[in-house]
């Protein structure tokens, strides 16, 4: 998977990787020889592609519960991480990080897996899964809150256009709906103001999120392993790709890429998203649905115009 964290190393130049071997520190690596924005970039992309399958592996998994599919799955995506550590004895370092760096990784990851994975377990899928990636809309007007940015009229008209694709979706509908965008949009926008905080830290908190998720399933839920083996295989990848690699990948993309790049290529994924739930029979093709994706993707690009415009 491209998007790991030997996403920072692997791309290091010769003399980089040279040092590293000699005993140096990840840190002091990553600074003598930084990873260019562009290839940041691009690996921050292999996360929104991987994102695109959440949707789909989630509901192929059966019917586990929510907290017990995001124990099952965070377990895997730190495995992920933490494999990358053999032989580097220095990337334990990474584990000690100042309190808010463990309040934001893991609440943004918790928090927002939890609620997704509850929705698509109470609501159709398609509009779950539309609403839910609100989250780039969502980044786009956080980020413009930020100090030195300001909330102008285009923003305000994409969030508009949003708001009405999710009234559409949820028009007549009786499902319900969480608020899992928001965890998110506040986790990646912070992640940014969060970039001494190494990539290699991810795996700590993709652990404890998985031990807070069992926690919160052995109190409110029964276990439910998966039927067959299309529903393992579903979990194993869920862990290692849109659960796992995915959040190296853009942890690296949020922190030295193109943050106006990355973002406006988000407002893809719940196109893509929703297209391979109609493509694999999980969600019915309808007009209103259609009609939704337009809105929130569309609206997404239009609150996000000042990012597509680059020098």
């Amino acid at each position: 998977m491209p998007g790991l964290v030997p996403g920072i190393h692997v791309f290091r130049t010769r003399a980089a990787r040279k040092t590293w071997m000699a005993g140096t520190s990840p840190a002091m690596t990553e600074s003598a020889a930084p990873m260019s924005p562009r290839t940041a970039t691009l690996i921050g992309l292999t996360a929104i592609l991987m994102w695109s399958l959440l949707s789909v592996l989630t509901v192929a998994t059966g019917k586990i519960p929510a907290f017990q599919l995001a124990a099952m799955t965070f377990t895997i995506g730190a495995l992920v991480g933490f494999s990358t550590w053999i032989g580097r004895k220095d990337a334990w370092r990474a584990l000690a990080q100042a309190p808010l760096a463990w309040v934001v990784g893991v609440g943004g990851l918790f928090g927002y897996h939890a609620l997704y994975f509850l929705s698509l377990r109470f609501a159709p899928p398609a509009e779950a899964t539309l609403v839910n990636y609100l989250w780039p809309l969502l980044i786009v007007l956080f980020s413009s809150l930020l100090p030195g940015e300001r909330l102008l009229l285009h923003h305000i008209i994409g969030a508009a256009f949003g708001l009405a694709g999710t009234v559409l979706l949820f028009a007549g509908n009786t499902g319900h709906f969480t608020s899992a965008e928001v965890p998110w949009a506040t986790y990646s926008v912070m992640s940014r103001r969060l970039k001494s905080v190494p990539t290699n830290a991810v795996a700590g908190f993709c652990l404890l999120t998985a031990l807070l998720a069992a926690l919160v399933h052995t109190f409110i839920e029964t276990t439910v392993w998966p039927d067959t083996t299309t529903q393992w295989l579903a979990v194993a990848l869920l862990g290692v790709g849109p659960v796992g690699a995915a959040f190296y990948a853009w942890d690296v993309g949020m922190k030295r890429g193109d943050i106006r790049v990355l973002g406006a290529a988000s407002y893809a994924t719940p196109l893509l998203s929703t297209a391979f739930l109609i493509a694999t029979g999980f969600a019915k093709a309808s007009v209103a649905i259609a009609i939704a994706a337009l809105l929130i993707a569309g609206g997404g690009l239009i609150a996000a115009r000042d990012m597509l415009r680059k020098r």
